[in-house]
C-alpha cells in the first residue's frame, strides 16, 4: 500500500512537471459556442496544484474601477457557502473536505491534491451567523448558529423551518425570526449519498419560487462512472422533494457536479453552474452555466458538451447520448464554478442588473491555472450576452508561483446591494460595493 501511494504521488509530480500548457486561447473556450478540441490522449494527465497561502497583510482582491473591496468578516474556518436571512443577517457554512478511503488511482490523486491545496481534512461543521449592527459593511457581531453538523453547505429558510444540506442528508430545524442560534434538535428528512469522487461532498439546497418544492444538488461518485452504476444512484443529479421530505424525484440528471442554483429574473428559468469531468486535457471539458430543464439529461458520464462521446466509459449508451442537452454557456475548462447569484439589487450600475455573478474556485488539472476569481456574465432578454467578465480577481498572483491567497466559493447579493463572497482559503467573507 505504501509503495503504491509513493508511486501515485510520484506520477502526480512527474505529470505536473511534464504536462503541456493549454493550446487554445481562453476567449475560444468560453461563451455560447466554445471550441471543443479533441481529447488529450497522453499517458500522463495534467496535474497543476495550487498552494493555499492566505492573504498578505493589507491585501484584498481587486474589483473593477468604481467598486471598493473590504472584509465583511474574518477569522472564519473554511467559509464555503452564504445565505441571507430576511432581517439581513448573513449565515456562513464553515466546512471543508474530509478525504475518505479512495477507490481508484484517480481518487488517490484527488485526495492527495486536496490535502496539499486547500484543506487540512478537519471540517468545522458549523454555521455562523454574522450581523452588521452599525450598517457600515462590517459584521461586528457573530454567533454559532448551528454546530455538530456534517460538512454543511446549502442553507434554506422556508416559513418557520430552516434546512441544511449535510453531505449525507438534508436536515430540518425549527426556527424563530431573529434568532441568533438554533438549540433544538433537527431531523433528517432526506438521506443522501455521502461524499463522492474527489470529494464531491457539497449539497446545495434551493427552493422554487413558490416555496412548494426544494431542490438538492448531489455531485457524482466518480470521474466517469468507473465505480459502477450502483455507486451513482441519486448522484450527478438535481433532486426535488416536498418541504416535508416526501415526493423524492430526479429533477435533472447527467450533471456531474452541480452546485450554485438561481432563478433568472426575466424568464424565471432555473439556472445552475456545473463542474465537468477530468483527465481529457487542459481544454476539456468545459465547466458550464445552463438553464435546467425539468427531466433533462445533460450527458454525464457518457458524453460532454451535448453529444461529444467520452470513449473512456464502458459500456457505451448511445441511447442516452442522443438525449443529452447541450449546456447554454461555457465558463472555461476546469474553472470549478461553485457560487451563483443573479444580481437583483440596484446599488450596482445598470449594466450589472439581471446578470450573474459566479464564484470560480479554481483548477488543479490545467496549465495555466484557470478560475480563482469571481466572474460576471451579462444577460439580455433572459439569455447570456457576451463572454464572462472578470469582476473580483487577485486570488492567485500572476507570478507563476501557484500560491493562492484565496479561493472564492459562495456569492450572494446583500440587502444593501453589495456582493458578498466567501473565501475558503482566506478564511473570510469579502464585500464588494459600488463607490
Amino acid at each position: 500500500m505504501r509503495a503504491r501511494k509513493i508511486l501515485v504521488i510520484g506520477l502526480a509530480v512527474f505529470a505536473a512537471a511534464c504536462s503541456p500548457a493549454s493550446h487554445e486561447p481562453e476567449h475560444k473556450l468560453v461563451g455560447r459556442s466554445p471550441v471543443i478540441p479533441a481529447p488529450d490522449k497522453s499517458w500522463f494527465p495534467t496535474l497543476n496544484f495550487s498552494t493555499a497561502r492566505g492573504w498578505p497583510a493589507g491585501m484584498t482582491p481587486k474589483a473593477p474601477p468604481g467598486f471598493t473591496v473590504t472584509q465583511f468578516a474574518g477569522g472564519l474556518d473554511h467559509p464555503r457557502w452564504l445565505y441571507q436571512l430576511p432581517n439581513g443577517d448573513v449565515l456562513v457554512a464553515e466546512s471543508t473536505t474530509e478525504p475518505g478511503p479512495p477507490k481508484s488511482l484517480e481518487d488517490r490523486i484527488g485526495a492527495w491534491l486536496q490535502r496539499n491545496s486547500d484543506s487540512n481534512g478537519k471540517s468545522a461543521n458549523r454555521i455562523t451567523l454574522l450581523r452588521d449592527t452599525k450598517g457600515n459593511g462590517v459584521a461586528d457581531r457573530r454567533w454559532v448558529f448551528l454546530a455538530g453538523l456534517h460538512q454543511p453547505f446549502g442553507m434554506l429558510l422556508l416559513g418557520d423551518k430552516f434546512y441544511v444540506g449535510n453531505t449525507d442528508g438534508l436536515m430540518r430545524f425549527s426556527y424563530k425570526p431573529g434568532s441568533t442560534t438554533i438549540d433544538g434538535p433537527g431531523e433528517k428528512i432526506l438521506a443522501l449519498p455521502k461524499g463522492g469522487y474527489n470529494n464531491h461532498w457539497t449539497r446545495n439546497v434551493f427552493a422554487n419560487e413558490s416555496g412548494t418544492k426544494i431542490y438538492v444538488t448531489v455531485g457524482s461518485g466518480s470521474n466517469v462512472g468507473e465505480h459502477g452504476v450502483d455507486n451513482e444512484v441519486h448522484r450527478a443529479d438535481i433532486l426535488e422533494i416536498n418541504p416535508d421530505g416526501s415526493g423524492l424525484r430526479v429533477y435533472a440528471s447527467g450533471l456531474r457536479n452541480p452546485n450554485g442554483l438561481g432563478y433568472e429574473p426575466v424568464t424565471h428559468a432555473l439556472w445552475a453552474v456545473v463542474n465537468e469531468r477530468d483527465f481529457l486535457g487542459n481544454d476539456l471539458t468545459p465547466d458550464y452555466f445552463t438553464h435546467v430543464v425539468d427531466g433533462g439529461y445533460y450527458g454525464w458520464p457518457y458524453s460532454y458538451w451535448g453529444r461529444h462521446v467520452d470513449a473512456r466509459v464502458t459500456p457505451q449508451r448511445p441511447d442516452l447520448v442522443a438525449q443529452a442537452i447541450t449546456p447554454d454557456y461555457s465558463l472555461g475548462s476546469h474553472v470549478a464554478p461553485l457560487g451563483l447569484a443573479f444580481y437583483d439589487g440596484t446599488a450596482f450600475p445598470a449594466a450589472y442588473r439581471g446578470g450573474a455573478f459566479i464564484g470560480e474556485h479554481g483548477s488543479w488539472n490545467r496549465k495555466p491555472f484557470s478560475g480563482y476569481k469571481v466572474v460576471f456574465v451579462p444577460f439580455k432578454d433572459g439569455e447570456p450576452a457576451g463572454v464572462p467578465q472578470d469582476f473580483l480577481t487577485g486570488f492567485m498572483p500572476d507570478d507563476g508561483s501557484g500560491n493562492a491567497y484565496g479561493r472564492p466559493v459562495g456569492v450572494i447579493v446583500a440587502k444593501d446591494g453589495s456582493l458578498l463572497v466567501a473565501d475558503d482559503v482566506g478564511n473570510c467573507v469579502w464585500r464588494v460595493a459600488a463607490k
